[in-house]
């Protein structure tokens, strides 16, 4: 006889003692700095924005996608674990309490998403819908609560259908009711939004008496889909520490490869000059977030108009890449066979250092052009001059001072 609740316990105990581990990294403190700089610019430029805010701006489109995709995303957590396919499987029925207790996890833990996304689309929508007023619009939030518990119940009930295609079919028919109901109720249109909640309750109905249909849960299923939400979190806190359970993949990129390696000459002291440029390549890691980095950090640089909030932005991105990439220095520490190598470990340093202020200085480079193409010749020269500096400066003293 099992213990549901006793079950529940342990297992979330396990969870949190496990995901806090990480994101203690994630949210340190240069990453926290960083973030509060980043998020007080867009506020202040996203209430600039406000004051000009056309007439014709589809206000009740953004605010119809973004509520009715927080109610339709309704994913249960249930911590399942390969081994329990085979102890578990056999209690299915005992463990009506623990299933319980994971809804009300997965519920509880989306609920900030609401909440901040919420808090974000307020100004945009009193801005556009001022008639309508404050209490109007925390009706809707408190819409998009109750809304999110008939997606969360129906997406229980349809893990009991093995059949991708209907599970995804029946995905969407809710996303687009979602969508539809907050479309219309955003411009106060009660009818309208009320016959679409019908229909909503109607496909709810129906997946229950589906579900009632089945033998019991598809558990490969549920190991399924929780460990790829776990690889997902493993995957965000690889970008900021190593993440022994996360499987790296590699990818070939020939091209890339050889334009990097090409210069390099055969030699003893520039041997991991080679390894962690091919490294930084066919990694899945290091690459891609290289490229979001500067993605995210030229759009911030494009569209912010004073010229000093530009170069602000820009140095922060540098300071982003550059703090990043340096989990490359540990990268290979659990392979022994390169302790074998007849290098000097000051020759690994060197290496690291180098390929970073290559980097770095490349991405300092890109920012410039923005200026450029913007024909602002005073932040190009600030850009490219501070840029080079600070990334000098940070690597030779605060990256070459942690490699030690």
């Amino acid at each position: 006889m099992i213990n549901a609740k006793e079950f529940w316990t342990k297992r979330f105990s396990e969870h949190t003692k496990e995901t806090s581990r990480y994101l203690k990294y994630i949210f340190n403190g240069h990453i926290a700095v960083a973030m509060l700089f980043f998020i007080s610019a867009l506020a202040y430029y996203y209430q600039q924005w406000l004051q000009d805010l056309p007439e014709d701006f589809p206000t009740a489109w953004i605010i119809a996608v973004a509520f009715g995709f927080m109610a339709s995303y309704s994913p249960v957590r249930t911590l399942l674990k390969e081994p329990d396919l085979v102890f578990l499987l056999p209690a299915e029925y005992q463990l009506g309490d623990y299933f319980k207790r994971c809804l009300i996890y997965s519920y509880v833990v989306q609920l900030y998403v609401i909440f901040v996304l919420s808090a974000a689309l307020g100004p945009l929508y009193f801005a556009s819908y001022p008639e309508l007023g404050t209490q109007y619009y925390l009706m809707m939030i408190g819409i998009v609560l109750i809304i999110k518990v008939w997606n969360m119940m129906s997406n229980w009930w349809m893990l009991k259908e093995r059949n991708p295609r209907a599970r995804l079919i029946d995905q969407l028919v809710k996303a687009v009711l979602n969508i539809a109901i907050f479309y219309f109720l955003s411009q106060g249109e009660w009818i309208f939004a009320s016959i679409v909640t019908v229909l909503l309750v109607a496909v709810v109905l129906y997946t229950y008496s589906v579900s009632k249909q089945k033998a019991g849960l598809v558990w490969d299923l549920l190991v399924e889909k929780d460990q790829q939400r776990m690889r997902t979190f493993y995957r965000i806190a690889n970008m900021f520490t190593d993440v022994p359970h996360l499987k790296n993949t590699v990818k070939k990129r020939h091209t890339l490869v050889r334009i990097l390696v090409e210069g390099i000459p055969y030699r003893q002291d520039k041997t991991f000059s080679y390894l962690y440029k091919i490294t930084f390549i066919r990694s899945s890691d290091y690459l891609g977030m290289y490229i979001r980095l500067i993605v995210i950090g030229g759009l911030a640089i494009w569209f912010v108009s004073n010229l000093w909030v530009k170069v602000i932005f820009a140095i922060l991105f540098l300071y982003l890449s550059a703090f990043q990439m340096m989990t490359l220095w540990n990268h290979h520490r659990t392979i022994a066979w390169l302790d074998l190598y007849p290098v000097k470990k000051e020759w690994k340093q060197k290496a690291i250092l180098q390929w970073l202020q290559q980097i770095i200085l490349f991405q300092t480079f890109l920012f410039g052009l923005l200026f450029l193409f913007q024909w602002n010749l005073v932040g190009l020269v600030f850009v490219w001059m501070g840029g080079s500096l600070f990334s000098y400066l940070f690597i030779q003293t605060y990256v070459k001072k942690k490699l030690t």
